[in-house]
């Protein structure tokens, strides 16, 4: 058999993502499984600017550079270097995610195995402080000079990595470099036995950082390839390689159904507010139909944005959708259109006083409206399957608002459809939640109580 060799590689960019950035210089140590038997490295001008942060950090600035060779020069070489041996480094998909990008861009196809010392030396030698490549050169007494520059960096992940192999009595780096290893994916911060435990159920997933707060939430019918999901391809938008680095731990609630995970991912947004949660804000209604009384006793109905400061009578989802119901309103229940304000307004329109409608009619015209928008909305339940076989699942709608959701005994049967609310917990709704309700039971009608 081919014995294996590793390439040991370490980059310093412009930046934090392989999208925008580039690399200003790379290091590249081929490792036998012994010791590194070729070491290989250059400065790299990145035909753009070098941030002054970086300077900072690295001291590589845009005169050191200057007559380096672009990428596309040295694109030959570090494919030659990396080409058939496993691609090794810290923190690996960061520096390898720059490497791939770079070598597609000068034309050449690669991809290789992985490893990642960051994962290897949890495996190995867990328990430590932290795994940053300056704690673990502390903890392990490893010499490190030159820091955060690429052969430095590089001499010393070697080091370490030369030590993990002689420590690696379990053989742990044998499993982590095979192509179907789920470490080929897995973010660096992420511990496998947090993925292995996953259920192939419905469900809702939660991503923690490393402070143990959540930063992500989602929904699956199958939590374990739902969350694997997010680990494959080669994106290099920084919003993706931020939100993998992120990814410390993962923990999850089985649900019934499907639409239980979809209501209870939305609760759970709406209460968490992940970083990494964006899909859900377009869904949020921006605008909504209110009611104010001026000083002159009259009641006026309006349409306006909405905003934290005031509550809506109804919300929507544009601002045609409003006004379209405003004027039902009006036509209905014969109120004067002069008292519908298609657009908040800080002061109402003043009319003469002989033309004003008399004041108590008017208003209980108004509140007449406001009671139809509820009373005419249907209640209803959504009785399903549970988590196991001894329970159901049981949404309830009042007035055509989401109540709550919850699961209940299997044997435990309803009479009337608004038993189930007393057997629910009580959750926020808003108009999205009710679009899944509703979709749900136009789908499914012998699933529906009313």
């Amino acid at each position: 058999m081919k014995k294996i060799e590793y390439a040991i590689v370490d980059i310093e960019t412009t930046g934090g993502n392989a999208g925008g950035s580039r690399i200003t210089e790379i290091a590249i140590l081929i490792h036998d499984g012994t010791k590194v038997i070729e070491r290989w490295e250059t400065l790299v001008n990145p035909e753009k600017e070098i941030p002054v942060p970086i300077f900072a950090l690295t001291g590589i600035d845009n005169a050191l550079v200057r007559h380096a060779p672009i990428f596309a020069d040295i694109a030959e070489d570090v494919w030659r270097l990396l080409n058939g041996r496993v691609f090794v480094a810290h923190n690996v998909n960061f520096d390898y995610s720059f490497v791939r990008h770079q070598l597609g861009e000068a034309g050449y196809q690669w991809n290789a195995r992985k490893l990642c010392t960051v994962r290897a030396a949890r495996k190995i030698r867990p328990g430590l402080r932290s795994y940053s490549l300056g704690a673990l050169c502390q903890s392990l007494d490893i010499p490190v000079e030159n820091r955060h520059r690429a052969g430095g960096d590089a001499d010393a992940t070697a080091i370490l990595f030369t030590r993990l192999l002689e420590w690696d009595a379990e053989g742990h780096i044998g499993t982590m470099i095979k192509k179907t290893a789920q470490d080929q994916r897995l973010p660096p911060n992420l511990p496998p036995e947090d993925f292995e435990r996953l259920p192939e159920r419905s469900g809702v997933y939660y991503f923690h950082n490393e402070a143990k707060k959540v930063v992500y939430v989602g929904k699956a019918i199958n939590i374990r390839k739902r969350v694997a999901s997010h680990f494959t391809g080669h994106s290099v938008t920084p919003q993706r390689q931020h939100f993998l680095r992120d990814i410390h731990g993962i923990s999850f609630e089985v649900c019934g159904t499907e639409l239980m995970a979809l209501l209870l991912e939305c609760a759970e947004i709406r209460k968490l507010w992940p970083a990494y949660n964006r899909a859900l804000k377009r869904f949020e209604p921006k605008f909504g139909l209110f009611v104010y009384e001026a000083r002159n006793g009259y009641r006026y109905l309006g349409v306006g944005k909405v905003s934290r400061q005031q509550r809506p009578v109804q919300v929507f989802y544009n601002e045609f959708e409003a006004v379209h119901v405003l004027r039902e309103l009006a036509v209905r229940f014969g109120i004067d259109l002069r008292f519908c304000a298609f657009g908040l307004q800080e002061e109402p329109v003043t009319f003469p006083k002989e033309s004003m409608p008399d004041r108590e009619t008017h208003n209980r015209s108004v509140d007449e409206a406001l009671d139809s928008l509820s009373v005419e909305q249907p209640s209803f339940a959504i009785v399903d399957k549970g988590r196991s076989a001894d329970e159901k699942s049981c949404i309830w709608v009042e007035n055509g608002t989401f109540y709550g959701m919850g699961y209940v005994s299997s044997d435990i049967g309803f009479t009337e459809p608004s038993e189930v609310r007393d057997h629910v917990t009580p959750y926020h709704s808003n108009p999205y939640v009710m679009q899944l309700v509703h979709s749900y039971a136009a789908k499914y009608p012998g699933k529906v109580y009313r």
